[in-house]
């Protein structure tokens, strides 16, 4: 029988990817610092656009298409539900890296694992 609710008080050093350690610890079983949860598959980097939802940002990034019956490149944007651990912090504006993790809930399939915090104005899409 597994203990439940007692967290390992160390973090990770190494998750596989090279990024920065956070420099906030959390509780977070689902973070992938000091939690359990394991990366694996696609990582992605964005911008966040949302944090209306309790522990969970939507970040977007843009990409160019190409569209074979005009020979030409369009611009796209994707846009996930990423889970935020409190380590993480991230906020409307920030750059961040997000690594794909199992199913946290109906939409959300994505952890963030690093944070470039933006200084300068922050953007609000509504």
């Amino acid at each position: 029988m597994r203990c439940q609710g007692v967290y390992r008080d160390s973090m990770k050093d190494n998750i596989g990817i090279d990024v920065p350690k956070p420099k906030k610890k959390c509780n977070d079983i689902n973070c992938a610092w000091h939690g359990r949860l394991p990366i694996r598959g696609r990582i992605f980097k964005g911008i966040v656009r949302s944090t209306k939802a309790k522990k969970t940002v939507v970040v977007e990034w843009e990409y160019n298409r190409y569209v074979h019956k005009y020979e030409r490149y369009e611009r796209c944007k994707s846009r996930v539900s990423a889970h935020n651990p409190d380590c993480m912090h991230a906020r409307e504006g920030d750059r961040v890296i997000i690594g794909e993790c199992r199913p946290l809930s109906k939409t959300k399939h994505f952890v963030v694992i690093a944070v470039e915090r933006n200084e300068g104005n922050v953007v609000k899409h509504e």
